[in-house]
């Protein structure tokens, strides 16, 4: 029966015929650190949480693997590393490119409008005329392109470049929270709904900008909620 002992020094006997050979030339100390790379990698990947350096250390690993293939054939190896590598780097760089235009939308906000307008249809309203009304179902956001609105019940004018009705569109209950009337003749672009959420998706600029409008505009009701009840008291 093998003892501890010798189970121990069989092993260490492997382990230091393995880093000979790996000293032996420079190309095989060159692929055992690559295949202690790729692994290390792996192992990296399987900790890590959030998805660009998930990518980015699942590139580093196929490329330390397919380097220890070739210096040392392993065919299954190089098929699975050389397989994995393009789908890993064009995530990868698909998610680094997301997270940049992610960053600069919160510089550029005012960008965002250029992704709706080719999705967006012209009308045009008289002075008076009144484009919703609180309470009606919500299906379209609006950017005002000429003229002036208002939002009739606690009057507040809308001036050209104004997106607005988003608020509406996200709420629970779809209906509209103020009345808007056109104190202009006005030129409005209207969107659909379907068509915001396939951009909310698709379009990191104008989802972070509808987002920080979300936070604005829900702001600005507290606010004067606030600034009524002080008046009233």
């Amino acid at each position: 029966m093998t003892s501890g002992s010798e189970l121990i020094q069989g092993a260490g006997s492997q382990l230091a015929g393995f880093v000979a050979s790996m000293l032996a030339s420079p190309a095989h100390m060159v692929a055992g650190l690559a295949a202690a790379l790729g692994v290390g990698l792996v192992v990296a990947g399987a900790l890590t949480r959030t998805m660009l350096p998930l990518r980015w250390l699942a590139v580093g690993s196929n490329v330390g693997l397919l380097t220890y293939a070739v210096l040392q054939p392993s065919p299954i190896t190089m098929i699975v590393s050389l397989s994995l590598l393009p789908i890993n780097l064009f995530r990868a760089i698909e998610v680094t490119r997301l997270t940049r235009r992610v960053a600069r939308a919160g510089v550029q906000a005012d960008m965002a409008a250029l992704w709706l307008r080719p999705h967006m249809k012209r009308r045009r309203l008289k002075a008076g005329r009144t484009l919703f009304t609180k309470g009606d179902p919500a299906d379209r956001l609006y950017l005002l392109a000429e003229g002036e609105l208002e939002l009739a019940d606690i009057g507040v004018p809308l001036l050209p470049g104004r997106i607005f009705g988003e608020v509406a569109l996200f709420s629970p209950d779809h209906n509209r929270t103020h009345t808007v009337r056109c104190v202009t003749d006005c030129l409005i672009l209207e969107i659909h709904e379907s068509t915001v959420r396939q951009l909310f998706f698709q379009q990191p600029a104008f989802a972070f900008h509808l987002v920080q409008l979300l936070a604005q505009r829900l702001g600005e009701d507290v606010q004067r909620a606030q600034n009524s009840s002080k008046l009233e008291r």
